[in-house]
């Protein structure tokens, strides 16, 4: 493969990921900011028909969508870590053991101090499983990716049949007294804000083990048998497949947002279960549309803005994480319960451009974004160059043995 290709390719997989990226923030901003999502109630301050408008469109165009976008890009990642082990000679099981403990300790850390709804963890507990199967066939990885996907599935189905819910949910008066509480505590310092996200760590374990998990798992499989398959080397944005993903995706991925949407959400488990079945669709479809667009010369500079941002997907994950922080908590502004859903949207897309401009100013003059760096130092047991020397610069720059890799995250 030329190195005009291979660069375009790493340049598709970042934009990709800077494109869920933004879609992984509009979701977990809404938790937070308030304590009504996490109840699954709503906001009595914020129930006019605009509000209400903005809520259904990110059930249908945003929720559940973008963290099957991160999955798919870290399994397709970790066959670029296997050619890059390959090529430096090294052991890949023990780097990549080095780079799980990296990623589960920075997802602790990240759970504790700043967000409570953290899928890094998950996302290395993951990865043990698909460092044990990188070995199986293409078959078995797809057959084994649909058979976690129905196990998820017929958990689910049973759980809304089955089980009584009211049994062990609190009642909507008492969610909506949580909510407030919760909203308060995000308003209090270190210590409210810890004792919730400490609080909240059964329910994320569960979610984890019955849901983002499983999925999590067979996404990563998905992404591997693509990476193998170098899907995203080749792509021209002329490709017949591109527009039959958009028709079905769009189609069939609308209909079960709707469903979801209409179901009443995360809050009713057979939407939920509507959900599981078409967000891989329509996220492919998003995956199409978005090619099409990088690869089409009149909007190539979208790949240009977004690809920046992706390469340094995980710093800037958690730097969302620290904009909410700042801005929601009393450790910062204090701002929380405060935003409508209108203005939480113009808060996400003012972050995420912020993001993509300092990603970029960044890039000039680093190799990497900082906690890349730093994981990347602890993968590869080696500290590796930050500073990039000036294409103008006449030193030799040192030949680095491996391309940059990716850092896929979160949830959305």
């Amino acid at each position: 493969m030329s190195t005009q290709s291979s660069s375009r390719r790493v340049l598709d997989v970042d934009a990709v990921r800077g494109f869920a990226l933004f879609g992984i923030f509009a979701v977990n901003v809404t938790f937070m900011a308030s304590g009504y999502p996490g109840n699954l109630v709503i906001d009595p301050d914020f129930g006019s028909g605009l509000d209400d408008a903005v809520r259904a469109f990110s059930s249908v165009f945003v929720d559940m969508k973008f963290y099957v976008l991160f999955s798919f890009l870290f399994g397709y990642s970790f066959t670029l870590q296997m050619e890059s082990a390959s090529r430096a000679g090294v052991a890949f099981s023990a780097r990549m053991l080095r780079r799980i403990v990296g990623l589960f300790v920075i997802g602790a850390l990240h759970t504790v101090l700043l967000y409570g709804g953290d899928v890094l963890t998950t996302y290395a507990v993951a990865c043990l499983a698909l460092l044990l199967l990188r070995k199986v066939k293409d078959r078995t990885a797809i057959w084994t990716a649909v058979g976690l996907y129905v196990l998820v599935l017929l958990g689910l189905l049973s759980s809304a049949l089955l089980v009584d819910r009211s049994t062990f949910l609190p009642s909507e008066a008492e969610a909506l007294a949580n909510a407030e509480h919760a909203t308060q505590a995000l308003l209090g310092g270190w210590g409210p804000n810890i004792g919730e996200h400490l609080a909240g760590l059964p329910l994320l374990v569960l979610q984890a083990v019955t849901l983002q998990g499983p999925t999590a798992l067979a996404l990563f499989l998905l992404g591997l048998v693509a990476g193998r398959r170098q899907w995203l080397a080749r792509v021209t944005g002329a490709e017949p497949v591109l527009r039959r993903l958009q028709w079905i995706g769009f189609t069939v991925g609308l209909l079960g947002a709707v469903v979801y949407a209409l179901g009443g959400g995360n809050g009713n488990t057979l939407a939920v279960a509507a959900s599981v079945v078409t967000a891989p669709l329509l996220a492919a479809a998003y995956v199409a549309t978005l090619l099409r667009v990088m690869h089409d010369p009149r909007t190539a500079a979208v790949r240009a803005a977004l690809a920046p941002a992706g390469r340094m997907a995980l710093s800037n994950y958690l730097g969302q994480s620290v904009a909410g922080l700042i801005v929601f908590t009393g450790i910062g502004f204090g701002l929380a319960g405060t935003f409508s859903p209108l203005a939480l949207f113009a808060f996400v897309l003012f972050v995420f451009v912020g993001q993509l401009t300092v990603s970029a100013l960044w890039l000039r003059r680093f190799r990497y974004g900082p906690v890349e760096w730093a994981l990347r130092w602890l993968t590869n047991a080696n500290r590796p160059p930050l500073v990039a020397v000036p294409a103008d610069d006449p030193r030799p720059e040192a030949p680095a043995p491996n391309p940059p890799t990716r850092e896929p995250q979160p949830r959305g």
